[in-house]
């Protein structure tokens, strides 16, 4: 594995002949901010810079990659690495190992009642993950909802719910009803098209774990959080790695991604991993 940055100081000839640099497992980019922060490189370049980056990659046969918080501003180079299928850390499989936290933060953060709010959690996919959050969450929150397009894949998690715990959820699917209460909606793996034919609270709190998502609701004054950042007992990041590099980025690229929930969730709480703050459509919140 990678770690993609920009460079500290660029040398005439490592900027005229955009020269990437390697050190390590650092692959150091000719790229840098000017002092008046804004960025020079063009659209043609950042394709040449994503092509070289590819054939360092497949010549030490990887394909994962962090990126720095100043490189991923690159889009046209971000957009060439995913064209060749190249694995881009970015937080997105452990915003869904850290659900329950991402919860809590939110209920501490808006003084919401556990006991009162309704959670809708929007998923189509039965996988490990999701089973174990929905039943995690099913014993801290008593307003709990499926909704999906796969009734039947769920009927079998609401009722060894019921018998194991007690504890009754709802599997729906009603475009016009299932959102429209929900305080808090937890979009697993709905993409914008199908979220958009849905009545939503207009005041709902919804966390896209996939990332961007635009609500097109006119009526809609609630948050849209679309990504995160954390903190957690760091020994073994260096100051410098902390300022390039999102944190989160960094976490996730330490796990193996096919690790089963208990493992996961075990590591999390020996690290003692915290949400440090939620990111909107329009900016931080904290």
């Amino acid at each position: 594995m990678y770690y993609i940055q920009e460079s500290d100081k660029l040398s005439f000839l490592i900027k005229l002949f955009n020269i990437i640099k390697l050190e390590g497992n650092k692959i150091i980019l000719p790229i840098t901010r000017e002092k008046n922060g804004e960025n020079k490189t063009n659209e043609k370049t950042l394709i040449k810079l994503a092509s070289k980056t590819k054939r360092i990659l497949d010549s030490t046969n990887s394909n994962k990659v962090v990126v720095s918080k100043k490189i991923k501003e690159q889009e046209d180079y971000i957009t060439m690495l995913n064209k060749y299928n190249i694995d881009i850390v970015d937080g997105k499989w452990l915003f869904e190992a850290l659900i329950y936290e991402v919860l809590e933060y939110i209920i501490k953060l808006k003084n919401i009642k556990k006991q009162e709010v309704q959670i809708s959690i929007l998923t189509n996919d039965v996988t490990e993950y999701v089973i174990e959050n929905i039943k995690i969450l099913s014993k801290e929150y008593k307003k709990i909802n499926i909704v999906t397009n796969h009734i039947e894949k769920f009927k079998n998690i609401e009722e060894q719910i019921y018998e194991e715990d007690g504890i009754m959820i709802t599997v729906t699917n009603n475009k016009k009803k299932s959102l429209a209460k929900s305080e808090i909606i937890l979009n697993i793996d709905f993409p914008k098209e199908l979220l958009n034919k849905y009545q939503i609270y207009e005041n709902a709190i919804i966390i896209n774990i996939k990332g961007n998502m635009k609500i097109n609701k006119k009526r809609f004054n609630g948050l849209n959080i679309i990504d995160y950042e954390i903190t957690f007992k760091n020994d073994r990041y260096t100051l410098e790695d902390a300022e390039k590099f999102y944190i989160k980025d960094l976490y996730e690229a330490e796990f193996y991604k096919k690790q089963n929930f208990k493992n996961v969730k075990n590591k999390l709480k020996k690290d003692n991993v915290k949400i440090k703050y939620l990111l909107g459509n329009n900016g931080i919140i904290s």
